[in-house]
Parts: C-alpha cells; structure tokens; sequence
C-alpha cells in the first residue's frame, strides 16, 4: 500500500497557464483524507510556492531538486554549495558573459539588473526579474544556481575540474539550474522516508521533467506525466493523461489511490 505520494510542479500540478486543475486539487485533498501523505518534489524555491502548498494543505516538500528538505515544516535536510564552488561559477559566468540567479531558501537575486534571457525565463514560471545583488551569495546559503546561456554553452562550466561536484539540469532554452552533483529529488525523498519509516515500495511520485528522473526510477511507482518528454516516460513504471486532461487524477485511479 503507497504511504506518500510526491508530485512536482510545474507541468504536473500546474498547467502551461501555472493554474492548478479543480480535480487535481481535490483528488489530492482525497488523498489527504485517507490518510496518505502528499507531499511536493520541485526544483523551485520554498517561497516560490507557498501559496500552493497552503491551497493543498502540504507541508511536507523537496526544493530545488533535493537540496533543502522540509518534514511536516521542519528542515531535515539542506546541502549548500559551498563558498569555493560558488566563487568559480561565478567567475566563469563573468568570462563568458552569463547572468544568473542566486537562490536561498528565502529569496532569489540576480546578477544583472536586466537581462532578456533571465526575463523570458522567468515569464514560463509567471515570475518577474529578481532583484539585483551581487553581495547576497557571501552572508546567506544558496542551494542553487539559475545560469542563462543558449543550448551547449553551459559545456564550458562541465568541462572544469573545478565543478566536478556539480551538474547541470536544463529547463529552459536560455537557463539551466546547476546543482550539487550528488543531489537529486530522489535523495530528498530518501530524507522523507527515514523520518515515515517507509520503504521505497510504499512511494508514489508524479513528474514530467528532466529533474524528474531520478525520482521517477527511485519510487516503487514513478508515473510520468503524458506531457512529459520521451525521455522522461522512457524511465516511468506507468504514463499518465497530461495535465490538461486529468494526468493526476488518472494515473491515482490506476494504482488504485482513488
């Protein structure tokens, strides 16, 4: 029997309006009332999505991609990068002319006070362009790292010693998130089941992108949305309808969670 059920955001909870479907809100509540555990596995920030945590009565939730965990609104878990990785990022996005994104579990500061890659980004998400700081990174913890470049140009950063410990995961044509290396939205899971005392069996996690991956192949179940790309239904126990047409609610009644 699943005991947790974790879902990602954007694509999955939210439509390409970053609307939350009624059915998809009220299956989830059903589950709620069940007694399953729901939870959120995004690579977006906590203050990101607060309201949508509230809506759904959640608050147990992965941000950025397992960096900073959060069980029934306590921290668990959290892995920054460290002061060295972010000073070398920085300065190879300077050399090769790239904005970016600073991310704490607060706030999110941009390394340029405008930028059209950063402001079309942002547009998809129904963000505007964050403020400009160029100090923030050195007083406060960032988990991660939103870098704008074009397709292949982040092939500049992979190739330095220097950021083994990290990858890149695209989301965007023009932006990349850059993460630990050894981080994921299954190593956040794996946080959640310690403090449930489940197993990897009695887990259910939703997901259309990239980032989504690796939960998808963790979880005993991992359904991928029908928008998902290939590549991310190749790695799924089951595809599901697409946002638009109740993927949630279908891929619940299909392992019999509603």
């Amino acid at each position: 029997m699943s005991k947790i059920v974790f879902f990602d955001i954007d694509g999955t909870l939210l439509n390409e309006k970053k609307l939350l479907p009624p059915e998809t809100k009220k299956a989830i509540l059903s589950l709620s009332e069940k007694g399953i555990y729901t939870g959120i596995a995004t690579g977006r920030g906590p203050f990101m999505y607060e309201a949508l945590r509230e809506e759904l009565g959640i608050n147990t939730f992965i941000s950025y991609n397992g960096q900073y965990v959060v069980f029934e609104d306590n921290v668990i878990y959290k892995a920054p990068f460290s002061q060295p990785t972010l000073a070398e990022i920085e300065a190879l996005a300077e050399k090769n002319g790239h904005a970016y994104v600073h991310m704490s579990h607060e706030k999110m500061v941009a390394s340029e006070k405008a930028n059209r890659k950063i402001d079309e980004s942002f547009a998809t998400l129904h963000f505007e362009h964050p403020p400009y700081d160029r100090t923030f990174a050195k007083t406060n913890e960032i988990y991660q790292v939103l870098l704008f470049c074009e397709e292949g140009e982040e092939a500049a950063y992979q190739d330095q010693d220097s950021l083994e410990e990290v990858r890149f995961i695209r989301w965007h044509k023009y932006s990349t998130d850059i993460v630990p290396a050894k981080g994921s939205k299954a190593i956040g899971i794996q946080q959640v089941m310690q403090e449930l005392g489940v197993h990897q069996s009695e887990v259910v996690a939703f997901g259309d992108g990239l980032n989504d991956v690796e939960m998808l192949e963790f979880v005993g179940c991992g359904i991928a949305m029908g928008n998902a790309t290939k590549e991310v239904q190749q790695k799924a126990d089951y595809v599901t309808r697409n946002v638009e047409d109740g993927g949630i609610v279908h891929g619940l009644k299909h392992i019999g969670l509603l």
